[in-house]
C-alpha cells in the first residue's frame, strides 16, 4: 500500500514538473499585449506596431498594442512590471524609460534591473548634431573650441530627459564644456528655433534632423552611433570627431517580466528577431530612421548592465529632475 501511494506521488510531482514545458510549448495560445508607455504616433509606438504585426503573422495569435500613458512612461511600465510573467503582457521599453526614467525618480514602484527580463533590442536610432549655419562651426572639434571659448552661451534645446537631451549631457561632460539647455515640449519646436536661429543646435533624431541639413537650413555635424550611417554616409560620427567612445542613441527593447519562464522567453525572442529580420519590416524601420538590432536575451541583459548606470551618471552629473 505504501509503494502504491508513492509511486501515485512520484506520478503526481513529475507531472507537476513538466507542466511548464507543456505550456511553454502551447504559448501562446490567447492573444498578446504589448504595452507601449507613451501616446501612440511616437517613435515606440511606431516600433511597436510594426513588430505587433509582423508577430501576430508568425505566432498564429492577435498580438495587440496597448497604449498606457503618463507619468514620463511610469503608468505603462509599473503596469507590465507587476503583470503576470506568463509572457501574455509584454513592454516595449526605450532609453528613456528603461533607463533615464528610473535615474529621475527615487520613489517608482519598480526596479527596471531587477523586474524584467529583455527579449532582444529592437532597433537603434542615431541622432545628429544640427546647427544654425550662421555659426562658425564645421566640425565637433570646432563646437568644443567655440563652446571653451564662451561658456554657457552655446545653447542647444530638446524635450528633458529624453534622448536628445541626454545625448547632449553626455556631450557636454565628455568634452568638458558648458553647453545650455533650453527644455521644449518636443523635438519639433526645437528644430523649429534652430532653424531661426533661437537656439544654436538640437541633438536631432536622424529622420528630422537630416532633411534639414540636406537642404541646407542647418549644417550636420556628426552622428551619435559608433558607426557611421548608410543613410548619411558623409557625416562623421562623434567618435570619430574627437571624443572616442562617445555613443548615444535612441534605442527600444522588448521586455517581458523577470520572472517569465526561460523557455516562453526564448520562444518570443526566436519569433522576434525572426519578425524583424523579414525585409518588409527593416524596410519600415529604416524608412524612419531605424535601424534593426535582434539580438538574443543575453546580449540585452550585458546591455541593459551597462546602459542603466551610464545614464544615471549622467542624469546626476547634470541634475536632471521630473519636470
Amino acid at each position: 500500500m505504501f509503494n502504491k501511494k508513492l509511486d501515485l506521488a512520484v506520478c503526481a510531482l513529475s507531472a507537476f514538473a513538466v507542466t511548464p514545458a507543456l505550456a511553454a510549448d502551447a504559448f501562446p495560445a490567447k492573444p498578446v499585449r504589448i504595452v507601449v508607455p507613451f501616446a501612440a504616433g511616437g517613435g515606440v509606438d511606431l516600433t511597436a506596431r510594426i513588430l505587433a504585426q509582423k508577430l501576430t503573422e508568425r505566432m498564429g495569435q492577435s498580438v495587440i498594442v496597448d497604449n498606457r500613458v503618463g507619468a514620463s512612461g511610469i503608468i505603462g511600465t509599473e503596469y507590465v512590471a507587476k503583470a503576470a510573467p506568463d509572457g501574455y503582457t509584454l513592454l516595449v521599453g526605450s532609453q528613456t524609460s528603461q533607463a533615464v526614467v528610473p535615474a529621475m525618480h527615487t520613489k517608482l514602484n519598480y526596479d527596471t534591473s531587477r523586474d524584467f527580463v529583455g527579449v532582444t533590442i529592437i532597433a537603434v536610432s542615431p541622432l545628429v548634431i544640427v546647427i544654425h549655419p550662421s555659426l562658425p562651426i564645421k566640425s565637433v572639434k570646432d563646437l568644443i573650441a567655440l563652446a571653451k571659448a564662451r561658456p554657457g552661451q552655446l545653447t542647444f534645446g530638446a524635450a528633458s530627459g529624453g534622448t536628445p537631451h541626454m545625448a547632449g549631457e553626455l556631450f557636454k561632460l565628455a568634452a568638458k564644456v558648458d553647453l545650455l539647455f533650453v527644455p521644449y515640449k518636443g523635438e519639433g519646436p526645437a528644430i523649429a528655433d534652430a532653424l531661426g536661429g533661437q537656439i544654436s543646435m538640437v541633438f536631432s533624431n536622424l529622420p528630422i534632423g537630416m532633411p534639414q541639413a540636406q537642404s541646407g537650413r542647418l549644417r550636420a555635424l556628426a552622428v551619435t552611433s559608433k558607426q557611421r550611417v548608410a543613410t548619411a554616409p558623409d557625416v562623421p560620427t562623434v567618435a570619430e570627431s574627437g571624443l572616442p567612445g562617445y555613443e548615444a542613441s535612441t534605442w527600444f527593447g522588448l521586455f517581458a517580466p523577470s520572472a517569465t519562464p526561460r523557455d516562453i522567453v526564448i520562444k518570443l525572442n526566436a519569433d522576434s528577431v525572426a519578425a524583424l529580420n523579414n525585409v518588409e519590416v527593416k524596410e519600415r524601420m529604416a524608412a524612419q530612421g531605424l535601424f534593426v538590432v535582434a539580438n538574443t536575451p543575453e546580449q540585452i541583459a550585458e546591455f541593459m548592465k551597462l546602459e542603466i548606470p551610464k545614464w544615471a551618471k549622467i542624469v546626476k552629473a547634470a541634475g536632471i529632475t521630473p519636470q
